[in-house]
């Protein structure tokens, strides 16, 4: 089992910046790579930025330019830094660890306003 922990979620103004984190515990030798995921309301789960364990990065279009993912493997803590917000940005931020099974954290709210 894996266990994840996300932190950093909020409200914050149309361009403003907010920083996620993300702890990984239990068997995280499992995991091939890590994900950022969002819900917003009415809309389905999707992934925004993924790290895998030899350091590919890849960003959701929509995002591209604007978040970015990075780690510290020495914490098992995985961050995504998200800049010039937009309110479409607003959703529930999910971390995520992707393997032979599939982990997700609890989720934490980032709200942009207009």
């Amino acid at each position: 089992q894996v266990q994840l922990v996300e932190s950093g979620g909020g409200l914050v103004q149309t361009g403003g910046s907010l920083r996620l984190s993300c702890a990984a515990s239990g068997d995280v030798f499992t995991i091939n790579a890590m994900a950022w995921g969002r819900q917003a309301p009415g809309m389905q789960r999707e992934l925004v930025a993924a790290i895998t364990i030899g350091g590919s990065i890849n960003y959701a279009d929509s995002v591209k330019g604007r978040f970015t993912i990075s780690r510290d493997m020495a914490k098992n803590t995985v961050y995504l830094q998200m800049d010039s917000l937009k309110p479409e940005d607003t959703a529930v931020y999910y971390c995520a660890g992707l393997g032979p099974t599939n982990y997700w954290g609890q989720g934490t709210q980032v709200t942009v306003s207009s």
